[in-house]
């Protein structure tokens, strides 16, 4: 039993060491789907940086813009995750069965965040509601 521990340990501290800190990268070094997800949605937007976090299985990048938005792509540029607190994400990049929901239940409001899981979908309004749905889009999850 004891052995099994150590092991694990040694696992652990191996992990710990491998495991590097985000690191800058340029626009090219991006994966070309988030590049293009870039040049279509915020093509008059400059980036003010972005950054490659080598998880031990796949990395993931993130990208802030000057104008404030950040963006979390996968290891193959799908869009994980996007926040803007000032502008608001824009309503396009929110599939229209959550849109339509959003617009019949809150008005008024803007989405401050939308990101993407490997079963959800989630959604932050301006007005604090944090909305998860599933991926049929029926809505699963409510917290304010």
């Amino acid at each position: 039993m004891k052995r099994i521990f150590a092991i694990l340990a040694v696992i652990v501290a191996f992990m710990s060491v491998t495991k590097a800190d985000d690191r800058p990268v340029t626009y090219q070094q991006l994966p070309a789907a988030a590049q293009a997800f870039i040049a279509e949605n915020y093509p008059a937007d400059k980036i003010s940086y972005a950054t490659k976090d080598d998880d031990i299985v796949l990395p993931d990048y993130t990208v802030v813009l000057v104008s404030g938005v950040r963006i979390t792509f996968n290891n193959d540029g799908s869009l994980e995750k996007i926040e803007s607190k000032v502008d608001g994400v824009p309503a396009g990049l929110i599939p229209v069965q959550i849109r339509e929901y959003v617009r019949h239940n809150y008005h008024d409001v803007a989405y401050v965040e939308y990101e993407v899981g490997r079963r959800t979908y989630e959604v932050k309004l301006s007005n604090g509601m944090e909305l998860t749905f599933n991926k049929n889009f029926a809505l699963i999850g409510i917290d304010d």
